[in-house]
């Protein structure tokens, strides 16, 4: 890598809110990015520890996120959805109850070449959104403030993150997927034998154990096509 490129990730420029705890977030973050065995370059994870920044800076104000300690927030927030990372199909995406941008926003940063679609029905948040955009100067992000029974866009993936029910997020997320597509459903603890019952028929279903590290709790991808694909 030349010179030009490389960007000191401990740099308080620009930080506000994690500049005390900044080293800390930079090598963990270092560390997670090595261990789920991503390529990365310096400037992803500076926008990456940016994003952090702003998120828990304007929290407050847009009521974003419970969880406020930066640490924590880095781990349960931007390492759980670098997890997702290797396991995700190519194509245009959109993520479904986006929320402060998890994992939509995340997603943009680390695969430039693919164009993201944020939605959200709460407007604050996507203001949050098109504020870290802009200031991130992120190209293939798309903030939407709709719900997604009024959006009539298809995409070749559709994303949630802790949707409530994975029934719920096929039924609201199918419309919207192109007939080669794929859901991927962001889940704590794998879905129920019932529930993944109720797809079987019409679903080829996979559901992936994630390992996040730092994380000792349970997380899944659960990834779907339709069976006649």
């Amino acid at each position: 890598m030349s010179t030009e490129n490389i960007v000191d990730l401990t740099d308080p420029t620009g930080i506000v809110k994690i500049n005390n705890v900044l080293p800390k977030l930079a090598d963990q973050l270092n560390h997670a990015v090595d261990e789920l065995g991503l390529a990365l370059s310096e400037a992803q994870l500076r926008a990456l520890l940016l994003y952090l920044d702003k998120l828990l800076l304007w929290n407050k104000a847009y009521n974003l996120t419970a969880i406020t300690q930066p640490v924590e927030a880095l781990t349960k927030h931007i390492v759980d959805c670098l997890a997702v990372l290797p396991h995700l199909p190519s194509g245009s995406l959109l993520d479904i109850g986006t929320g402060a941008g998890l994992p939509a926003v995340i997603i943009a940063i680390c695969q430039p070449e693919r164009q993201c679609s944020a939605l959200d029905s709460n407007q604050k948040k996507i203001r949050f959104i098109r504020q870290v955009v802009s200031e991130l100067k992120l190209a293939n992000v798309r903030p939407i403030a709709s719900r997604i029974e009024a959006h009539n866009e298809t995409y070749e993936v559709v994303t949630s993150r802790a949707f409530a029910s994975l029934t719920d997020f096929v039924t609201l997320a199918e419309p919207r997927m192109q007939s080669q597509g794929q859901l991927c459903a962001m889940k704590g603890r794998p879905p129920e034998p019932d529930e993944l019952a109720q797809l079987q028929a019409r679903w080829q279903i996979e559901v992936l154990p994630l390992m996040v590290p730092k994380l000792n709790e349970s997380r899944n991808l659960v990834n779907l096509r339709l069976n006649n694909l």
